[in-house]
């Protein structure tokens, strides 16, 4: 429960209107309640910072205007409520237009709607702090820092261009392998920048199906295809104000990447079925792991969408090219997945350094994370031997080479790996280009 003290002026010239309010509102042990009888004591007391005024407009030294006026001058002013006992509402209106919160009008029931609007006001005013503590929670937590772990050169350089992105409102394309962290990339530069108050939309288009990816990009009204029921806001209308990031921009079809580019061009979107127009203003940030010039020059990828997306590039680096950073990163892991499951805290053998540190990692800093959370179920003692690590031995870079095999046996060594390592056929397909009835041919052979 919120303990603090709220400081209220209550400023009347009647004596006995005075004693009734502050004795009303003294009742509640949260409220330190200061009489004043005069429009000049009340701005001379100022600097007491109060939180509330209950302000008379019409006092025998100055008017309700004159005093909200010099109130309202201050660097933070206080909530003013103004009590008269005239019911006009060109002046309510003007008083509410100078920044008072409430006007009341005197009457049997006026310690009432002060009550009630003293407590409105103290709702608002722990809703801003919650806010502002939330906010400064979020800041923390994506401190670029504590949101990717590691101090080799290579990861130093992200730093440098993830700050020199949150500083303007530049695009930003980040290319990295599979499990690098390029949403956690995208997450650092938004809620670093002046948009971190407004949505962080992520889309990952490799995981929507073609069919799909304009709706859930633009938006539909109800009735637009079989089986839009009811209206919906696309992606892009969601995130407006704040940031879109589109996770593997490549794997968009050329018909979608058309549309898109208007849309960006226009700074407009129109749901589908609709003739409405929606203006929005967006932060963009794309991703991929493959190499989109490549992509342009093969065609598969439009030219103009790939310079209007293009902005800063940011190349994370994979885990094998961080060097100490992987004992850092599986360090940080143990420490958390232990700490999440009540367990004791568990150290690394040397032999097992030794080994994460020569083993290229190509699930990345992912695959790391797994092969840590399990080490540390593994292992009954304080320390993460060898045999802890479920390192498979199947290892494209290392080991497809290391003996002689047909054409036929290196590819079903390949597509073995890449279903083992992504636990789909759909998304093994995918990653090699191939149809899925070819994975599955090689799979029942």
């Amino acid at each position: 429960m919120n303990a603090k003290k709220y400081k209220i002026f209550v400023v009347d010239d009647d004596a006995l209107f005075l004693k009734i309010l502050h004795k009303s509102l003294s009742v509640n042990s949260r409220f330190e309640v200061i009489s004043i009888r005069s429009g000049r004591e009340c701005i001379r007391r100022l600097d007491e910072n109060p939180d509330i005024i209950s302000l008379d407009y019409k006092l025998p030294d100055m008017n309700g205007k004159q005093i909200l006026t010099k109130i309202m001058k201050r660097m933070s002013p206080p909530q003013v409520i103004i009590v008269s006992g005239q019911k006009d509402i060109d002046t309510a209106v003007d008083m509410l237009k100078i920044g008072a919160y409430d006007y009341i009008v005197k009457g049997i029931d006026t310690r009432e709607k002060i009550n009630i609007a003293i407590e409105k006001i103290i709702e608002k005013i722990e809703l801003q702090e919650e806010n502002k503590t939330l906010r400064e929670a979020i800041a923390d937590k994506y401190c670029f820092k504590k949101l990717i772990k590691g101090s080799s050169k290579a990861i130093e350089r992200v730093f440098d261009l993830m700050d020199k992105a949150v500083r303007t409102n530049i695009n930003v394309s980040v290319y990295g392998e599979t499990g690098t962290g390029k949403e956690l990339v995208a997450k650092g530069i938004h809620y670093n920048s002046d948009r971190k108050n407004k949505p962080f939309v992520p889309v990952n288009i490799s995981s929507i199906p073609e069919t799909l990816i304009e709706s859930e990009l633009f938006g539909y009204e109800k009735g637009a295809f079989t089986g839009a029921e009811s209206p919906r806001s696309g992606k892009i209308e969601m995130a407006n104000g704040g940031t879109l990031f589109l996770d593997e921009i490549a794997e968009m079809n050329l018909n979608v990447q058309a549309k898109l580019l208007r849309v960006l061009q226009e700074r407009e979107v129109t749901r589908l079925g609709s003739n409405n127009q929606f203006k929005f203003d967006v932060r963009l940030i794309i991703a991929t792991h493959r190499n989109l010039k490549e992509r342009v020059e093969n065609g598969q990828f439009r030219e103009d969408l790939y310079y209007r997306l293009l902005g800063l590039t940011i190349d994370l680096p994979p885990l094998r090219e961080r060097g100490n950073d992987v004992i850092v990163l599986a360090k940080f892991f143990i420490d958390i997945f232990c700490d999440e499951n009540n367990l004791s805290r568990k150290i690394l053998s040397e032999e097992t350094i030794s080994k994460l540190c020569s083993y290229p990692f190509p699930g990345n800093v992912r695959e790391l994370k797994a092969l840590m959370e399990l080490a540390c179920v593994l292992s009954d003692g304080n320390q993460i031997e060898l045999d802890h690590l479920n390192i498979s031995p199947l290892n494209l870079k290392q080991n497809l080479l290391n003996t002689e095999k047909t054409l036929q046996e290196y590819n079903e060594d390949i597509i073995r790996f890449f279903v083992d390592k992504y636990q789909n056929v759909r998304e093994a397909a995918r990653r090699l280009d191939v149809g899925k009835s070819t994975v599955y041919r090689y799979l029942k052979q």
